[in-house]
This record gives structure tokens, C-alpha cells and sequence, in this order.
């Protein structure tokens, strides 16, 4: 189902009411979000970098989240987890894909371990919610962390068994762990929403609810690595 706020307000003309990521935008904004992705595809081209895969719900949020973690030099929304080569927002949303909004972080190593993505992951999904993200509801809004190899499988498991072992920790854990996929980038202008729409993007995300969600589960924790 589309990203739906459960809610009716009167919005200014600055801030319309809309499903989150069924908007469309102008050519000049995809040319832009596109010279954008040049330049940071550019900058992570390097062989010293490493790649995580993280679905979260709201892939704008998730975007955010990452790129606030210092060593995170790109972050890319996306879908993953499906059988439809190439597919468009629309399909994942409405179509039966099998695909989950998803990011793909490029990070270097050197400066941030995967180990400490895993608890910025964490920290900013609902990992007891098996029907989607706080009020996006539906498989593509799934969390799920995707896995490339043994070794982040590895540390994966261990992340989430650490938390199922804490009695302080939100229960029960349901966020799955599967083998990592072919990634498909989303369309440009989901590219860095949060940055290029900012009054909307926060619109959306606290009428949607997650910052409260995420403090009533995680405390003082909640959004951090």
C-alpha cells in the first residue's frame, strides 16, 4: 500500500498533503538530483570502500540516518529483496515485486565498522513490527538487514542476538536477516529527499510518527550509531 499519514490537516501552500514518495518533480530537480549522484557515485568509487544493505520502512529516513554516521561517504534509496528486474516505485508499492524500500550505504571501513552501522540501523527502525514501519504499513515498508557475505552475517546475528538477550532491549525482534540481493536504485528525485525537500520531508516524518516511536523504544539512543 502507498505511504499514507493517518490524519487530516490544513497544510500552507508550502506543505501539501501526499502520499510520501508519490511525487513527482521537475526536470530541472532530476537533473540536478542526477548531477548529485554523479558526483558522490564518483567520490565512492573507490576499491578502499565497503557496502551495507538496510531496509528500514520510509528509505528518505533511513537515507538520513545513514548519512549522519561520520564514514558513510554515499548512501542510495532503493528496492531489494525481490524477483522484478528494474522495478519503479509504482510496481514496488502496488505490485506484488517481492521488493523492500531499501538503502545501499558505501562506507569506509577505516573510519566506521560494520558492527557500528548495525546499531545506527537499529537505532532508528522498529524491529517489532512485522507489518511495516511506524505508519507505513505493507511489505515494501519491511525492515530487513541484507547480508553480502558470512562475515556480515556473522555480525549480524550477533547484533540481533545481543538484543533479544537484553532485557531492556524492545520485543520481540522480528527484523529478519537475508542473503543481500540485486540492489536497483529508485528513481532520482527519491535521491537525497530529505536535503532537496526539507519542509516535506519532515512533515511526512513526524506526522508519520517515527521520532516518537523511535524515543518510546530506544531512549536516549534512539537515532544514533
Amino acid at each position: 500500500m502507498m505511504r499514507w499519514i493517518a490524519m487530516t490537516l490544513t497544510l500552507t501552500a508550502a506543505v501539501t498533503m501526499l502520499p510520501a514518495c508519490a511525487e513527482s518533480t521537475s526536470g530541472n530537480e532530476t537533473e540536478a538530483a542526477a548531477a548529485a549522484n554523479d558526483d558522490t557515485s564518483e567520490a565512492a568509487a573507490s576499491d578502499d570502500l565497503a557496502t551495507a544493505v538496510f531496509a528500514g520502512g520510509c528509505f528518505w529516513c533511513v537515507e538520513q540516518a545513514f548519512d549522519e554516521v561520520r564514514g558513510v561517504v554515499e548512501t542510495i534509496s532503493g528496492y531489494t529483496g525481490g524477483d522484478v528486474e528494474d522495478p519503479s516505485y509504482e510496481q514496488v508499492t502496488y505490485e506484488d515485486t517481492g521488493h523492500l524500500e531499501a538503502v545501499q550505504v558505501r562506507y569506509d571501513p577505516s573510519i566506521v565498522t560494520y558492527q557500528t552501522l548495525l546499531e545506527s540501523f537499529w537505532h532508528n527502525v522498529d524491529p517489532t513490527d512485522d507489518r511495516g514501519q511506524f505508519c507505513d504499513k505493507g511489505h515494501s515498508y519491511l525492515s530487513a538487514i541484507f547480508v553480502a557475505d558470512d562475515e556480515q552475517r556473522r555480525l549480524a546475528e550477533a547484533s540481533r542476538q545481543a538484543l533479544k538477550d537484553d532485557a531492556d532491549a524492545p520485543s520481540p525482534i522480528v527484523t529478519p536477516i537475508r542473503e543481500a540481493r540485486t540492489f536497483y536504485a529508485a528513481e532520482d528525485y527519491h535521491q537525497n529527499y530529505y536535503e532537496k525537500k526539507p519542509v516535506r520531508y519532515n512533515f511526512y516524518k513526524n506526522a508519520c510518527g517515527r521520532t516518537d516511536r523511535l524515543e518510546e523504544l530506544w531512549g536516549d539512543a534512539a537515532g544514533k550509531p
